[in-house]
């Protein structure tokens, strides 16, 4: 058995023209409206995949390791560790995990990993079985961050990945030669570098039916229109060539795509008309067998 769901974390209240880089705010109001401060409401999905008895979980949202100042700054809602809550509910508490994947280290879709913050306690790993599972690109980004992006990652993070003694890295001159001794034959990987280089995107391969978890190239709905990027993108127009690259395959196969941040749709498939893309068969929560007629 090969099943999928969608795990809600905490939630986030960011700029909305940062979202959508140079799409003007008449457009981009009307797909995702804003506050009075002009922010807009953005959800850390994460995705648990359940192999059989192992339960992998791809990506851990933002989590509630920020102490409050910051807390309000970054625009994150809860106080209290919301994924882990959840992970708990569906029976899949954070110590039962077996896999962590993380398309890249930026704080919105690795802070999870954290514990909620504590005053005058350090920062400290959850997950304690669980093997990390993360692209060297992306990795390395984290270690040395450019000026523009520094402020996106976690500095205590590496230390503690590292010293867990958990951590796999992949590496390989093409997709194709990217495999992880931990997670096996079902799982493959694509990476792209719009976002930020090397960032590593999980292809889950049921009989039946595939997903794709799309990260920060597609981040929701909105976003699959091809020239629709953020501002926090570092190469926009490669990011556009990339979702150019990789969308045919998906929408021949009929590939389920996984949304870390839409507030309301977690995966879709996608139509394409004349060279232009928008999705359908919208699933407000992701519960499928990929092993079934997950259609």
């Amino acid at each position: 058995m090969l099943r999928i769901r969608s795990v809600i974390g905490n939630s986030q209240r960011l700029d909305g023209g940062a979202m959508f880089g140079n799409v003007p705010r008449a457009l981009w109001s009307r797909w995702c409206p804003p506050d009075d401060a002009g922010r807009i409401a953005l959800a850390c999905r994460a995705l648990l995949v359940e192999d059989g008895q192992r339960k992998i979980l791809l990506e851990t949202g933002i989590g509630s390791f920020f102490e409050p100042k910051l807390r309000e700054r970054f625009g994150v809602v809860e106080s209290e560790h919301v994924l882990c809550q959840r992970l708990e509910e569906l029976g899949a508490a954070h110590d039962t995990i077996d896999a962590v994947v993380l398309s890249h280290l930026h704080f919105d879709h690795a802070g999870g990993l954290l514990a909620a913050f504590e005053p005058d306690v350090p920062p400290r790993l959850l997950f304690p079985k669980a093997r990390f599972i993360v692209g060297a690109e992306a990795l390395e980004r984290a270690k040395q961050p450019h000026p523009r992006d520094r402020a996106s990652f976690i500095p205590e993070l590496i230390g503690l990945l590292e010293a867990s003694g958990r951590l796999e890295v992949l590496s390989g001159e093409r997709d194709e030669d990217l495999r992880s001794e931990v997670l096996g034959a079902r799982f493959g990987f694509v990476r792209s570098y719009g976002h930020t280089p090397g960032m590593l995107h999980s292809l889950v391969r049921g009989d039946a039916a595939e997903v794709f978890f799309c990260a920060d190239l597609v981040p929701g709905v909105p976003w699959v229109h091809l020239p629709i990027t953020m501002g926090y993108d570092r190469f926009p127009e490669k990011l556009i060539d990339e979702k150019a690259r990789v969308f045919p395959r998906l929408h021949e196969r009929g590939t389920w795509l996984c949304f870390t941040h839409d507030t309301r749709v977690a995966v879709a498939q996608l139509r394409e008309e004349r060279g232009r893309y928008s999705t359908q068969n919208e699933l407000e929560d992701a519960a499928l067998d990929l092993d079934l007629d997950a259609a």
